[in-house]
């Protein structure tokens, strides 16, 4: 009998190789690159207009490759201007990743960084038991709003932190990917452990047009070849497919009826395409751009 299924954040080691190797086989990066080069510069057109120090918040910032991005966009349009970059990251080995990537970048003069390692919840309850506030020019939760609990409660807090003249941006998966298809057809399936919530950018402007917020919506197309998903027992392959299901071992442990379902929904339209023999899942993300 196979073992139970179990969460992939489980083994934090794990989750990491997999989730390198799907930045490594997938557009996720470029993709928000070139939000960031070409949409970015709109975004934060006036919130530092008149302001010596801006404050940029990162929500989950993982090893800082956008965030880095995102500053040097900052920093362009406000020449001269001190930044203060505070960094929310529960993940030690990402925060010294992060800490190597400002020790080799040459373009941070008048950037100072802060790094809290701890989630968006403990870093909110830490802020609520010190009866302190902070304010912020800008804040971003790049791929982070599938690991907090009550994702409209974690969004009322940050949008909560914004100065007057600021921008909230929430870049999560696209409603219309093929991550919305499996999550719908088969996140039930999927070992949760309460360490995964299915949230897309569909499911949002519900969340803010219920609290009155207003807020524009940004479609980026990306994809990811999984075509190594379908060779039994490649190593690549099967990390991927632990990555797409959020399950540890998934081609191991999953049950062969479940397993063979996953199988023919990653061939499907709904997920995937297939192209010169390959098959590439629609990686595409959603972005929101709230205002306070």
């Amino acid at each position: 009998m196979a073992s139970p299924m179990r969460s992939l954040l489980a083994d934090p080691d794990r989750y990491l190789l997999s989730f390198r190797l799907f930045l490594e086989r997938s557009t996720e990066h470029q993709c928000m690159q070139e939000f960031v080069e070409r949409q970015l510069p709109d975004v934060i057109a006036s919130i530092g207009n008149g302001k010596s120090t801006i404050n940029v918040l990162s929500v989950g910032g993982g090893a800082g490759e956008m965030d880095l991005q995102i500053l040097s966009k900052i920093r362009a349009r406000y020449p001269g201007v001190t930044i203060n970059n505070e960094v929310i990251e529960p993940s030690a080995d990402q925060i010294s990743k992060y800490k190597e990537r400002v020790a080799q970048a040459s373009n941070l003069e008048n950037t100072k960084f802060t790094w809290h390692k701890e989630t968006a919840y403990e870093y909110e309850s830490r802020m609520n038991a010190e009866n302190k506030t902070k304010k912020f020019d800008f804040i971003h939760m790049i791929q982070m709003l599938y690991y907090v609990k009550d994702v409209p409660a974690t969004v009322r807090y940050f949008h909560s932190l914004l100065e007057s003249q600021a921008k909230l941006l929430i870049i999560l998966v696209s409603g219309k990917s093929g991550w919305e298809t499996l999550w719908k057809k088969h996140g039930s399936s999927f070992p949760s452990d309460d360490l995964c919530t299915y949230v897309s950018s569909g499911d949002l402007p519900r969340m803010l047009d219920a609290a009155g917020l207003k807020y524009k919506l940004y479609e980026l197309p990306s994809h990811m070849d999984i075509t190594r998903c379908f060779i039994e027992g490649d190593n690549d392959g099967e990390l991927l497919l632990d990555f797409l299901t959020e399950t540890l071992d998934f081609a191991k442990t999953a049950p062969p009826e479940l397993k063979r379902q996953i199988m023919e929904e990653l061939r499907k339209p709904g997920c995937s395409e297939i192209r010169d023999g390959k098959v590439f899942f629609n990686n595409n993300l959603g972005v929101i751009v709230i205002e306070p």
